[in-house]
């Protein structure tokens, strides 16, 4: 049986996607279904699918009108649907157990204390659950190679600010709604920085630009702020790396 309460939705996106949903709201059962479907997808290798790209709860599958009829697709995605409970289907092979190292607090991550507060920690508690967290790589979206991580254990359901920190830097780790986020580039956000790492996410000059991948599942290692410095000249900024089997 289903253990989501919510069936999969298939709904077109334009003229060329179509949009496979497995929730409403973030869940861990719904991003894992989105996890595993877009791989399925992937090894289906249906003819006129040119992409196809997993968010947090939903499947975007863009395709060539020209060689593959919508309702053709739909039926195809249909079938693969019912083939099993996606909501409880085992995430994709490939992924990695990633640390990496970070600053908490200090000038470096400036809002652990206010994060604290909202969550109702005390900074070291917050540290503590934080840095204790395994998250998983959710989806990549806003900016190239930027990770969506959680879930957070529920104290970290706090909401984002009123208003915009105009810019945390490339490598910062910032906290809201049961999620971290990790930053690849410079930009505003609404979301507390909590924490500073020296990896860098997105390398255009590489064959494989994104260092993260939906799947992977990261742990933020607390290490101080000299240890830092010494990494920033790696581009992986310290981290350790292994296959999850």
């Amino acid at each position: 049986m289903n253990s989501n309460p919510l069936e999969p939705v298939i709904r077109a996106a334009g003229l060329d996607g179509v949009l496979v949903s497995f929730a409403t709201e973030l869940s861990e059962p719904a991003n894992r279904a989105a996890l595993a479907f877009a791989s399925a997808v992937g090894r289906a290798g249906i003819d006129g699918v040119e992409e196809c790209a997993p968010s947090l709860v939903s499947v975007f599958v863009r395709f060539d009108p020209l060689h593959l009829r919508l309702e053709t697709l739909t039926r195809r995605l249909t079938s693969l649907l019912s083939g099993q409970d996606w909501y409880d289907a085992p995430l994709p092979d490939g992924r990695r157990f990633v640390q990496v190292p970070t600053v908490y607090g200090t000038d470096l991550a400036p809002q652990l204390e206010e994060a604290a507060q909202a969550a109702g920690l005390s900074p070291e508690a917050a540290q503590q659950t934080l840095s204790d967290a395994r998250v998983r790589v959710q989806t990549i979206g806003f900016a190239p190679g930027q990770p969506y991580l959680g879930l957070l254990p529920q104290e970290w359901d706090i909401p984002r600010q009123t208003a915009l920190t105009k810019a945390v830097p490339e490598g910062a780790l910032v906290v809201a709604i049961r999620q971290l986020v990790l930053f690849s580039v410079s930009s505003p956000t609404g979301w507390r920085h909590v924490g500073q790492t020296a990896l860098k996410l997105f390398r255009p000059d590489s064959d494989t630009p994104f260092f993260l991948r939906p799947g992977d599942e990261v742990q933020f290692v607390p290490v101080s702020r000299d240890v830092l410095e010494q990494l920033r000249d790696d581009p992986d900024g310290g981290a350790r790396i292994e296959a999850i089997r």
